[in-house]
């Protein structure tokens, strides 16, 4: 890509968010500030070491390492920028509600300015914005506030933030916004200008919305078992539907990561809140809590008892091609056969270390083909492309049973059953070995 110097930017926290947004506007030609409180983070992202996985962002960072600075030094971030995006973590609080502490810190670090703007790139609830214009108005800070949610997908970041389906920015039609506008200009996608508390909604009902569409698939999943419709056939068909589209309608085991579980029960939270009972909601989340615990009665069903049995969990993050934990189908579903008392033996090729520190009792293997030696059962749990690789006749005949739960309808039912596999999908008629 074709770069020329542009308008520098800041970036407050150096997270998952706020380090692809760095990288992705460095790619675009600007010089960008990050600033972050956690010291031993920063020095490591001065020496090129990036602390999450995220495919292409390494290599970003390093081809850009003149147009990033890493400091801990807010003033650093205000001397040399404008606009300064925000994008520190908002995790649940036990209420469910999101936590802004984090966001309110930053908006007391600010001195009074009337020529920055705070571009809050954070999920936060609708109306946090107007909440964070009264504080600056009683300070008499005379700071600007952007709504700029971000829509990036772990594993294809770098490219959604690159290619985006639409930039939406939320203002009061002034000078910070226009400048938001005109750093995404370069872009050819949509550019959607809106009030502040209509962007803010916006990222929580998008959000919303896909995880209701994977929850109603894996509904329809569970009662094509029962009917016997294959969901395969079932998604497809629906898929072709312009009103419907194809995406999200992959049947499974749940959805988790760092936002939609997050942002379905912050918009639930924030109705609540406003005495609104959203209840569609309710059961996204009901629906997707059963369905990680689906695979425990697959397992029963052809099993019996699981004391004692080995099980192999192919995959521990919640999706392929990042290491992130949060959430993770595989966090319950350990958690429920370890309390069944079973023996786990599991795999993952990037997110091990992540794991290491939520799952407790369970035997980190190597390769998926450590995992499954002498598993009565394998489960897979995450859609990593090497699994797709995998000599099932292998596999097979490393295992003392031969129970194949495709947690993900993943892998291919013909090779598995000709290997000599009980393959048991989501979703999909169950076909006897030949």
């Amino acid at each position: 890509m074709t770069t020329t110097e542009r308008q520098p930017i800041g970036v407050i926290g150096t997270g998952y968010v706020g380090l692809v947004t760095a990288a992705g506007f460095a790619e675009l030609g600007s010089q960008v500030h990050c600033i972050d409180i956690d010291a031993a983070k920063i020095e490591g992202l001065k020496r090129g070491e990036i602390p999450i996985y995220e495919p292409g962002l390494d290599d970003l960072v390093r081809k850009h390492a003149d147009r990033l600075h890493f400091s801990t030094h807010l003033p650093d971030a205000l001397e040399a920028a404008k606009l300064l995006f925000v994008a520190v973590g908002t995790p649940p609080t036990y209420s469910g509600d999101a936590d802004l502490s984090a966001v309110h810190a930053v908006v007391d670090a600010m001195p009074a300015s009337d020529r920055h703007a705070l571009v809050m790139k954070s999920t936060v609830p609708c109306g946090t914005g107007a909440t964070i214009q009264r504080i600056f108005a009683q300070q008499g800070k005379g700071f600007s506030y952007v709504s700029c949610p971000e829509f990036l997908k772990e594993g294809s970041a770098i490219k959604d933030f690159l290619a985006p389906d639409r930039v939406v920015i939320g203002d009061e039609g002034d000078w910070a916004g226009d400048a938001v506008q005109e750093l995404y200009s370069v872009l050819d996608a949509p550019i959607l200008r809106m009030d502040i508390r209509s962007a803010e909604m916006v990222k929580l009902a998008s959000n919303a919305f896909l995880a209701t569409k994977i929850s109603f698939i894996n509904e329809i999943a569970n009662v094509c078992e029962i009917t016997g419709a294959d969901v395969l056939e079932v998604a497809r068909g629906m898929g072709q539907d312009d009103r419907i589209g194809p995406k999200f309608l992959q049947a499974g085991i749940g959805f988790g990561g760092s936002c939609f579980p997050k942002d379905v029960t912050a918009l639930k939270q924030l109705a609540g809140n406003t005495g609104y009972h959203f209840q569609l909601l309710n059961a996204v989340i009901e629906v997707n809590e059963l369905q990680k615990r689906r695979v425990i009665q697959k397992l029963q069903k052809h099993m019996g008892s699981l004391v004692g049995k080995k099980i192999a969990l192919l995959g521990l993050a919640f999706k392929p091609n990042t290491d992130d934990m949060r959430e993770a189908s595989s966090l319950v579903l350990s958690a429920r056969l370890i309390a069944d008392g079973a023996h786990i033996s599991a795999y993952d090729p990037v997110a091990e270390e992540e794991a290491r520190k939520l799952i407790s009792g369970v035997e980190f293997a190597s390769s998926a083909l450590d995992a499954v030696n002498g598993a009565d059962a394998v489960v897979l749990v995450t859609e990593w492309p090497e699994f797709a690789e995998l000599d099932l006749a292998d596999v097979a005949g490393r295992m003392a049973g031969k129970l194949l739960v495709d947690g993900r309808n993943f892998l291919d039912q013909d090779a598995a059953i000709a290997a000599g596999l009980t393959y048991e999908g989501i979703g999909r008629p169950q076909r006897a070995n030949a």
